[in-house]
């Protein structure tokens, strides 16, 4: 009795075993794992005390994967996405001013939205509104975002007064250390080595402690690990709630949650045998990135490590149900996950942006009218050091070249009305 009820709760069937979803969901959270200090670091960056952060990623993450688990149904994993998390503190943060509070309230009622598009047939309008190379554009763009704010972060990169860039000082240890771990993340990613990602975290702050450039955190947070996280969990500001920027910015949320996740969940449950599954997946993807405002972290999504765990034979929601349980364990380690430098960090972003930009393999290449907006997007996204800023070029051009080929018929209509808001966003900006 107690067999049938868990496999009905998690969606096991009966050619499912049991042994290999269990080590499909180690797997899972060995190949994910690597975002809770990752992540902590970019809400760091937003203002949000890093102890704290780790603490929102992990229930976040936690939260995600029991809801995928029982709701979904599927071995998908839920945790906070990468270019995301970007977007929440470089765009809704530093470029839009929001208080990294009013960026919680933001994802909060993103998320709302998204429940209410993922509960109705609202996905596929919102989906078919944007034309597929814009999205693929969207996510190279992110990626290549990504990838500069990691060779920002690691010193090989640095700010220069007459050409704003240049190359590093390679004789500084921070410098020598993200290189070195550079390289072995990629080694061990290519070799398609297991946590391969955390592996490389794991040696790069050993040695960056060897060669003196990691620091001891100037002011350990001494009690338990939830010490400070009181003002994170629930701690959202809705100051702005009723301003034109706070909307904008729910918008824009919204439109990269809603496309980064359809595409995910379809080829992840299509990759699992459990095509059957996609609207109770996005269902449960929905609910949990409520929950990650509320606790306290960027969004969700569909993490692509979960086809390191589907690979392995991870078919139903017990593979999920296992990796949350691992996150659940790593609140243990929360203390020693703030010694981890930013030279550890940062090249863990660049492969992450490399793996993003691999979608610029899925656009299409022969019709200008197509290529020019999504190379906008691609290549303004991080010259303009913002998400917004980015799409907006790109948005607001592919209307434009479309009529003037007499092709306007081509743009879908809620196309025109998005290009028009971004429209008036630049020019709201240019005018206060």
């Amino acid at each position: 009795m107690k067999t049938s009820f868990w496999r009905n709760s998690l969606g096991l069937e009966p050619e499912d075993d049991w042994k290999r979803e269990w080590a499909a969901g180690i797997l899972s959270y060995f190949a994910s794992v690597y975002i809770v200090m990752v992540n902590a670091a970019i809400l760091h960056d937003a203002g949000m005390p890093l102890r704290a952060g780790m603490v929102a990623t992990l229930l976040t993450a936690i939260t995600g994967c029991l809801l995928m688990a029982f709701g979904g149904k599927t071995p998908i994993i839920v945790v906070p996405g990468m270019g995301i998390n970007a977007f929440f503190t470089y765009t809704l943060v530093h470029s839009m001013k929001l208080d990294w509070r009013e960026a919680l309230a933001v994802v909060v009622v993103t998320g709302i939205l998204f429940a209410v598009v993922a509960f109705t047939s609202l996905y596929r309008i919102l989906s078919d509104a944007i034309p597929p190379n814009l999205q693929h554009a969207i996510t190279v763009g992110i990626g290549l975002f990504l990838t500069f704010i990691g060779l920002q972060k690691s010193g090989i990169v640095i700010a220069h007064r007459t050409t704003f860039v240049a190359i590093g000082h390679f004789s500084d240890p921070e410098v020598i250390t993200s290189c070195v771990t550079l390289l072995l993340a990629l080694v061990l990613f290519v070799r398609g080595t297991r946590g391969g990602l955390l592996i490389s975290m794991a040696v790069g702050t050993g040695l960056a402690y060897l060669l003196g450039a990691g620091h001891v955190p100037e002011k350990l947070e001494s009690g338990h690990v939830f010490t400070g996280y009181g003002d994170v969990f629930i701690g959202m500001g809705w100051t702005n709630v009723v301003s034109l920027v706070f909307w904008i910015a729910v918008f824009l949320l919204l439109l990269i949650v809603v496309f980064e996740n359809i595409g995910l969940i379809a080829s992840q449950t299509l990759l699992a045998n459990r095509p059957e599954r996609f609207k109770s997946s996005l269902r449960a993807l929905s609910l949990a990135n409520i929950a990650a405002g509320l606790f306290g972290s960027s969004p969700v999504v569909a993490a692509a490590e979960s086809n390191a765990g589907i690979a392995a034979g991870g078919r139903s929601g017990l593979t999920s149900l296992v990796t949350g349980l691992l996150f659940a364990a790593t609140f243990l380690f929360i203390p020693l996950l703030t010694y981890v430098p930013d030279s550890a960090i940062a090249p863990i972003l660049i492969v992450i942006g490399g793996l993003m930009v691999q979608s610029v393999r899925e656009m299409d290449f022969n019709d200008m009218t197509e290529v020019f907006p999504s190379f906008l997007v691609m290549v303004m996204i991080p010259f303009t050091y913002s998400i917004v800023d980015g799409m907006a070029f790109g948005f607001i051009t592919y209307p434009i070249v479309k009529l003037a080929m007499k092709r306007g018929k081509e743009v879908p209509a809620a196309l025109y009305v998005i290009a028009g808001l971004f429209l008036a966003n630049f020019i709201l900006h240019a005018l206060l």
